[in-house]
C-alpha cells in the first residue's frame, strides 16, 4: 500500500447544509495546515488528537470558507493513519475548490472504498468488518441496520476466530503426531477430536444456514403479485408503495412487463414484483410478459394471488390448476380484491371456497384502501422472519456463504475421516482447508499460523 495522502468528499454528492472532506495518510495534518488559518494562529500539527478546531481555509490569500477541522492521529483513527476531516459549507464551489487545493498540493483522489481498505490493511478491522461498512451505509431497514452493526462490531468475526483457533489447536496436535510418527506417539485423543469436529461442523452449518434469512433481510423478501388481467394487481402495488409506479387501466393486458420496487413493513424490506396478467392471448409481447410472470413465481418467496371478488368459484378453481404447480413450495396468499362491489352473501361464498393448498386468504379493496393494513401484517407473518437482536450472528454476504459452504464440506470430510480412522496427514489437509476458507472471510490466511501455534504450546527439541 502506497503511503500517500488520499482525499475525498465524504458526504453525498450535491448541495447541502455542510459537506465533509476527509484526508488520510502520513502528512495529512501538515498538508491541511498549509491552508488552514485559526483565529489564534495555532498550527493543527501542535494540537491534540480527537479535537475540533475553528478557522478558515485560505486560497491565494483569500478566505474560501469558514470551517471546522477534526483531527485524528495514528493509530487511533478509522484508517489507522493520521486523518483530517474538514467540515465546510455545502456549496459545490466550496467543496470542489477545497478538494482541488488539496490534490494540487500532494494529495491523491481516494478510490472507491479506499479509506475502509486502508483500515483493513492497517489492522483496524478484518475483511468481514470492512464489508459490513458498505452494508451499514446501504441499510434501509431496522433489520439490515442491526445485522450490519453486529458484523461491524465483530460479532461474526469473533465467532470465526473462535472456530479457527479451535481448528488450529486441532491440526497442531495432528501435525505434531506426524513429526513424531516414528516414535508411535499419540498427542491427539481421537474421541475428543471427533467431539470437536462435530461441534465445529454444527457451528459452521448453523452460520451457513442463516444465509437464507440474512439474504432475505438484506435484499428484501421477494413477493410476486400475480393474477388475471384487471384483477387490481397494479392498483395494489401503487397503494402499497404510496406512489403511481404502475399504469392502471381497464384495458386488458396493460401491464406487459415486470415492475419491481421495495417497501418497508415493520422494519423488514419486501421486494414487490408486479407481473403481467394471466390470460390466453395471441399478442406476442403480452405472451412474453405472461411467461415472465411464471418465472417470477419461481423466484419469489411469497406469492400474492390477486383475484377479483366477482370471479366465480369455478373459475378460481380452474386458475388454481395453472397457478398451484408453479407456486409449489411457495407461501401463497389468496387476495380477494374489489370486495366493495360484492354482497355479503358473495363474500361468504368466497370464504367457503375450499383450496387446501391456500390456507391464507384475505379480502381487500385496493381502490378504496380497505384491508391493506391487514394484508401488510399478513405479509410480515407469512415471511416468518425471526426477531433479530444485536447478538444474533446472521450471514448476509454471498462471499461469506460460499466460503462457509466450502469450510463445511472440509470439516465434514474430517469427521468422516475420523470415523474411518484415516491417516493423520489426510486429516490435517482437510483441517487446513477448513481454516483457509474461514480465513478467506476475515482476510486472515497464513500457513505460518499453524507453525506458530505449535511452537507456542510445545517445546520441541529444547
Amino acid at each position: 500500500m502506497e503511503n500517500n495522502i488520499i482525499a475525498a468528499i465524504s458526504t453525498p454528492a450535491g448541495i447541502g447544509g455542510i459537506a465533509i472532506i476527509r484526508l488520510s495518510g502520513k502528512g495529512a495534518i501538515e498538508l491541511t495546515d498549509r491552508f488552514f488559518h485559526s483565529p489564534t494562529n495555532k498550527k493543527l500539527a501542535e494540537m491534540k488528537a480527537n479535537t475540533i478546531h475553528y478557522g478558515s481555509i485560505v486560497k491565494d490569500g483569500s478566505v474560501l470558507d469558514e470551517v471546522l477541522v477534526s483531527l485524528f492521529r495514528a493509530p487511533h483513527s478509522f484508517t489507522g493513519e493520521d486523518v483530517v476531516e474538514i467540515s465546510c459549507h455545502g456549496s459545490l464551489y466550496i467543496q470542489q475548490n477545497i478538494l482541488q487545493l488539496l490534490t494540487s498540493n500532494g494529495a491523491s483522489l481516494a478510490q472507491p472504498g479506499e479509506f475502509t481498505q486502508r483500515a483493513f490493511l492497517n489492522g483496524k478491522m478484518d475483511l468481514s468488518q470492512a464489508e459490513s461498512v458498505a452494508d451499514l451505509i446501504a441499510s434501509s431497514s431496522a433489520a439490515t441496520h442491526r445485522l450490519a452493526m453486529n458484523q461491524m462490531r465483530g460479532g461474526f468475526s469473533n465467532k470465526l476466530i473462535e472456530l479457527r483457533t479451535e481448528l488450529l489447536n486441532f491440526t497442531s496436535l495432528i501435525e505434531l503426531e506426524l513429526d513424531f510418527s516414528e516414535e508411535d506417539v499419540e498427542f491427539a485423543n481421537r474421541d475428543r477430536l471427533k467431539e470437536s469436529a462435530y461441534d465445529i461442523e454444527s457451528h459452521i452449518k448453523r452460520l451457513a444456514e442463516s444465509f437464507s434469512i440474512g439474504n432475505a433481510v438484506k435484499n428484501g423478501i421477494p413477493v410476486a403479485i400475480i393474477g388475471e388481467t384487471n384483477a387490481g394487481k397494479s392498483t395494489l402495488l401503487n397503494l402499497l408503495l404510496h406512489e403511481e409506479k404502475a399504469i392502471v387501466s381497464d384495458i386488458h393486458g396493460t401491464t406487459r412487463d415486470v415492475i419491481e420496487d421495495t417497501i418497508n413493513i415493520q422494519g423488514f424490506t419486501f421486494r414487490l414484483i408486479d407481473t403481467a396478467g394471466i390470460r390466453d392471448t395471441m399478442d406476442e409481447i403480452e405472451s412474453i410478459g405472461i411467461e415472465r410472470t411464471f418465472q417470477k413465481i419461481e423466484q419469489a418467496s411469497i406469492v400474492l394471488w390477486i383475484v377479483s371478488a366477482e370471479t366465480t368459484n369455478e373459475h378460481i378453481e380452474e386458475l388454481a390448476k395453472k397457478i398451484l404447480p408453479a407456486a409449489k413450495d411457495k407461501r401463497l396468499i389468496l387476495v380477494f380484491n374489489k370486495v366493495d362491489i360484492i354482497s355479503a352473501e358473495r363474500k361468504e361464498d368466497k370464504e367457503n371456497l375450499l383450496i387446501d393448498e391456500i390456507p391464507d386468504r384475505i379480502f381487500i379493496s385496493a381502490k378504496y384502501e380497505q384491508g391493506t393494513d391487514q394484508l401488510e401484517k399478513l405479509l410480515v407473518d407469512t415471511a416468518n422472519i425471526p426477531e433479530i437482536s444485536e447478538q444474533d450472528i446472521i450471514v448476509t454476504n454471498v462471499r461469506h456463504y460460499e466460503a462457509l459452504s466450502k469450510a463445511l464440506s472440509a470439516i465434514q470430510r474430517v469427521s468422516e475421516g475420523l470415523d474411518l480412522q484415516i491417516s493423520g496427514d489426510f486429516l490435517a489437509q482437510d483441517i487446513r482447508e477448513c481454516i483457509h476458507y474461514l480465513g478467506e472471510i476475515t482476510g486472515q490466511i497464513s500457513t505460518d499460523e499453524i507453525l506458530g501455534n505449535i511452537f507456542s504450546k510445545f517445546c520441541i527439541g529444547k
